[in-house]
């Protein structure tokens, strides 16, 4: 697959990599090519932004949750028909699991896809101590994949003074500058930046920073970095036989020698109802695409707005997002809380995380120390801790298989600054780099319920679990 590919990394977090990405999968939309994005690691946010805002198709790839052949391969079948790939990094270009190690790291991700890097670098406040810094980056750089960088926060007539400097002396090439203005940032809390809706005329800002990115950072340069990534070989046959043997006989629901073309009638399948509005929008393609692929058919409700749950519905999943910016609309909606709370009493499977847990206890304490009604499944209060409660990846074990069924663990992370009086006891968690354990997770028959967040790839019995629980219910229904 020959493919124009690149990515925007940085040195660190809030270097400006969000708004270069954002700018220019708007400049390559507009010039009519088919655009993809894709953001490293497990973040929600900044693939809504490509998704919502710049109408591009993004996902997540993460070389902890799937391994380099994995990743390769969710790349391959994802790009294979654009024209053109942008990959947005995450905190700094070296940092992976627990920040020490390759894995998980934006370079590790560039170094399995063979992806040039533009290395952002802000700028603010230095000149000539510019050189050792890019210097490092550079040398540390063992597959020499940075191939340009961009200044940040830089005036035009500092950057033409310092570019022939860094260029003669460091023999890279810079491409281009971004002054500092107001417009050249977006707001954040404590998850991330502000959600796409929330930010006032996000569209026409957008266009405002595509324009000015265009005179200041050379697209052309961008393209020739673009068009000198590698041909990533891939045999076709190869993957199809794989396919099986990865993904094999789960739940009784064969996986295809295609992942793309699975056949089945639609009308014969469990209905995963799936929460998605304001307040709960942080979901993984993929995993709804697993869902869909091992034969679930997917509908999406409100919390905050409906009154009912979606007709003909199988199995609930409620992911995370910002529950707690909606506390008063949600606990106002008794009508659902109710039909949520009926509905797991029926043995209704459901799978809630981070946020949709909170929803679902008795009880959510906002940080003014304001506290609302919820759904009432659990019988417990979630409340604000004012710090930073769990960060990082994990990988999650069950006590009893419920809905790991082969035995194995799955992938995930957790971020966030709610804390619970019941967190569950059912499933083990533990830190890939410590080694540390701790326990979390309601888990039994139909229920899974917690804060970690999971990537059903990592383990797609867990999708063929929680379809096999749906099926059965709706038998039940009959």
């Amino acid at each position: 697959m020959k493919i124009k590919r690149v990515m925007i990394a940085a040195p660190k977090s809030g270097s400006g990599k969000t708004i270069v990405t954002c700018a220019l999968l708007q400049i390559l939309k507009d010039y009519g090519w088919k655009v993809a994005s894709y953001k490293c690691g497990p973040d929600y946010i900044d693939p809504m932004f490509h998704e919502k805002i710049i109408d591009v198709p993004a996902k997540n790839l993460d070389t902890f949750f799937t391994n380099e052949e994995k990743t390769r391969e969710f790349f391959y079948y994802s790009a294979k028909k654009m024209d053109f790939a942008v990959f947005e990094g995450v905190m700094g270009l070296y940092d992976g699991l627990g920040g020490v190690r390759e894995e998980g790291s934006s370079y590790h991700l560039a170094e399995v896809t063979k992806t040039p890097i533009v290395l952002v670098v802000d700028a603010k406040g230095m000149g000539r101590s510019l050189v050792p810094l890019i210097a490092g980056f550079l040398n540390y750089d063992k597959k020499h994949l940075i191939k340009g960088i961009i200044l940040n926060r830089m005036s035009k007539g500092y950057y033409e003074i310092l570019k022939p400097l860094i260029e003669e002396e460091l023999q890279t090439r810079l491409v281009g500058f971004l002054p500092e203005k107001e417009e050249l940032h977006f707001e954040s809390r404590h998850l991330g930046l502000f959600l796409p809706d929330e930010v006032n005329h996000i569209k026409e800002k957008l266009h405002m920073v595509s324009e000015l990115l265009s005179k200041t950072v050379s697209i052309e340069c961008i393209k020739e970095i673009a068009e000198s990534a590698e041909e990533l070989e891939f045999d076709e046959t190869v993957l199809k036989e794989t396919v099986n043997e990865r993904y094999g006989d789960i739940g009784h629901v064969k996986a295809t020698s295609d992942l793309m073309e699975r056949v089945a009638v639609r009308d014969s399948r469990p209905t995963i109802a799936v929460a998605k509005d304001e307040a709960f929008c942080f979901y993984y393609a993929d995993n709804i695409h697993l869902l869909e692929e091992y034969g679930a058919n997917i509908t999406y409700f409100s919390l905050l707005r409906d009154e009912k749950l979606p007709e003909g519905c199988h199995a609930l999943l409620i992911g995370g997002g910002y529950p707690e910016l909606y506390a008063d609309q949600l606990s106002a909606n008794t009508r659902m809380r109710k039909a949520v709370k009926n509905a797991v009493e029926s043995e209704m499977p459901i799978v809630a995380e981070c946020g949709g847990f909170m929803y679902l206890h008795s009880f959510l304490k906002d940080k003014e120390g304001f506290c609302y009604d919820m759904a009432g499944v659990i019988p417990a209060t979630c409340f604000y801790t004012e710090r930073l409660v769990r960060f990082g990846y994990i990988e999650l074990r069950e006590k009893q298989k419920h809905f790991l069924l082969n035995g194995e663990g799955i992938k995930g992370h957790e971020f966030h600054y709610y804390d619970s009086t019941y967190n569950g006891k059912n499933v083990i968690a533990v830190k890939p780099v410590s080694g540390k354990e701790y326990f979390c997770i309601i888990a039994n028959k139909t229920q899974w319920m917690g804060f970690p967040h999971l990537y059903y790839p990592s383990n797609p019995a867990f999708a063929g679990a929680l379809i096999e629980k749906a099926k059965k219910y709706k038998k039940a229904m009959i």
